[in-house]
């Protein structure tokens, strides 16, 4: 955090405490325990802005230091007994449920931690896969699939015609599926 002034950080991070209160909020369920998780967390940022080393993003860093605060405020208070009931204006209540009590939005199906790491390890195949392709395919590809980009623009950019644009994606999804075939299906129980 060299080039990063203090003030700068300090402004940062400010942007970052709502974020970080309802993280809290929903560990602790206690408004008054979350506050002062939060503030541990952006007084321990601050003091360790030099130790940061910028391998991660910086929320990733503070949410990470925030796990700790909260992790602290939990053995803390491990034997108060406080009920904090939600009031009317609890704005976690008022982003979770709608007025007449249903959820606002339809919660999504988790995924299973094997199914996780299984959608894990099968983008690691196809990445590794996606290397094996030649420059120019694999450069069509990922214009076309990962930047999104429409024909005319791949087609501009690299200055091919749209037939040959519309061939090297075949032969690019071609040797995809035979990588992927052989790196990840074949070896799969049906």
């Amino acid at each position: 955090m060299a080039h990063e002034s203090l003030e700068d950080l300090s402004i940062r991070l400010d942007a970052m405490r709502p974020t970080l209160l309802r993280l809290a909020q929903l560990q602790l369920r206690n408004t008054a325990w979350a506050e002062d998780a939060v503030s541990e967390t952006l007084l321990a940022a601050l003091e360790g802005a030099q130790r940061f080393a910028q391998q991660s993003k910086l929320q990733t860093w503070v949410v990470g230091i925030l796990k700790h605060k909260v992790l602290d405020q939990l053995r803390l208070r491990q034997r108060e007994c406080v009920y904090d009931p939600p009031g009317d204006d609890d704005p976690v209540e008022d982003l979770v449920y709608a007025s007449d009590g249903h959820f606002r939005e339809v919660p999504q199906v988790w995924e299973t931690p094997a199914s996780s790491l299984e959608r894990v390890q099968f983008f690691e195949v196809l990445e590794a896969c996606m290397e094996t392709l030649p420059g120019q395919l694999g450069r069509v590809f990922l214009m076309r699939e990962w930047l999104e980009l429409d024909s005319p623009a791949i087609c501009q950019e690299l200055s091919i015609s749209s037939t040959n644009l519309w061939q090297m994606l075949s032969r690019a999804r071609l040797r995809l599926r035979e990588c992927l075939q052989l790196r990840w299906f074949a070896g799969r129980p049906s």
